[in-house]
């Protein structure tokens, strides 16, 4: 089988041949070494050095340097609305206290769908109605690589993904 063992992500891609595409859901999209079929039939496995989030619009880089494109998948979500500003970042708080993945625009926020959550925003004032859409959450305060090495100054530790 094939093998997918880099990523040039959006921002990088220039030219290539693209022969597949990957339709995945967000939970789908944090991956290090899977078995894959593309939405045109051609299967790879998924071989990254260490699990990596793959972002819509990336592309896996297959052995023989063909590439197949990812494509966020829709989900259900909440989408999460307030009557103001403030209204706003006081609901991202107490969804943040909480530690659910988000997904945070300039008049909205979006998480995956959860009816307790919903309720607590509308308890907060907040609207939480059900849409479906690609989810790409925000990657949060300790992504960063999701998982690597590095010195510090004299002592040395392991940053685990979150």
């Amino acid at each position: 089988m094939i093998r997918a063992t880099r990523i040039i992500r959006r921002d990088a891609l220039s030219g290539g041949e693209i022969v597949d595409r990957v339709v995945l859901d967000h939970g789908d999209r944090h991956r290090r070494r899977v078995a894959m079929r593309g939405a045109g039939g051609l299967g790879f496995l998924l071989d990254l050095p260490e699990p990596t989030v793959l972002e819509d619009g990336d592309a896996l880089v297959l052995q023989d340097g063909r590439l197949v494109w990812v494509e966020a998948a829709p989900e259900r979500l909440l989408e999460i609305r307030a009557g103001s500003d403030h209204a706003l970042k006081r609901l991202i708080w107490h969804i943040g206290n909480r530690h659910i993945a988000a997904e945070i625009g300039p008049d909205a926020v979006w998480i995956a769908h959860d009816h307790v959550l919903a309720e607590m925003v509308r308890g907060l004032g907040g609207t939480a109605e059900s849409v479906e859409r690609p989810f790409r959450p925000e990657g949060g305060a300790y992504s960063g690589d999701h998982g690597h090495d590095h010195p510090h100054g004299g002592h040395h530790h392991h940053h685990a993904a979150g």
